[in-house]
């Protein structure tokens, strides 16, 4: 039997979105990292290892207070997978870039994992993606802003 409901795991599964989409709209990143345990473990494969939610919290402030990270606005996700026997749930989650209204979405995936701790936290996050992809976006995002800002000053 497992030792949590589907229904708590997606709960805290939406609070963690909401956390996600509140820190990248607003840049304070506290909420993020409070969805984790204390002696949590974050991997991000680009990055490295973090252990603690206060070094977690660090190291997100850090990463996405500079541009152009802080256009990256929200972090839809497309598809996930809840295990309720091991309390994980694995999704596809979009790093979206903020939108410039050319048509365009600016985005590229990653894989994330959680990890369930109990109490609305989670104990583990592991984010893999292709760091190249996630460049090319990233510079075909910044060459367009630059030619609408261009074309705007025309």
């Amino acid at each position: 039997m497992a030792r949590w409901t589907r229904q708590e795991l997606e709960e805290a599964f939406d609070r963690y979105q909401a956390a996600a989409l509140k820190g990248a709209q607003s840049g304070d990143w506290r909420d993020w990292a409070d969805m984790f345990t204390i002696d949590a473990t974050y991997f991000e494969h680009h990055y490295g290892k973090f252990w603690g939610r206060e070094t977690i919290f660090k190291w997100i402030g850090e990463t996405m207070k500079p541009f152009p990270a802080c256009e990256m606005t929200s972090f839809p996700v497309t598809w996930y997978s809840v295990d309720e026997e091991k309390g994980w749930i694995i999704c596809e989650v979009m790093n979206r870039m903020n939108d410039l209204g050319d048509g365009e979405i600016y985005q590229e995936p990653n894989i994330t994992i959680l990890h369930y701790a109990g109490d609305g936290l989670f104990k583990y996050e592991e984010d893999a993606y292709n760091p190249h992809n996630m460049g090319v976006t990233i510079g075909r995002w910044l060459e367009a802003k630059k030619k609408l800002e261009a074309e705007a000053s025309e």
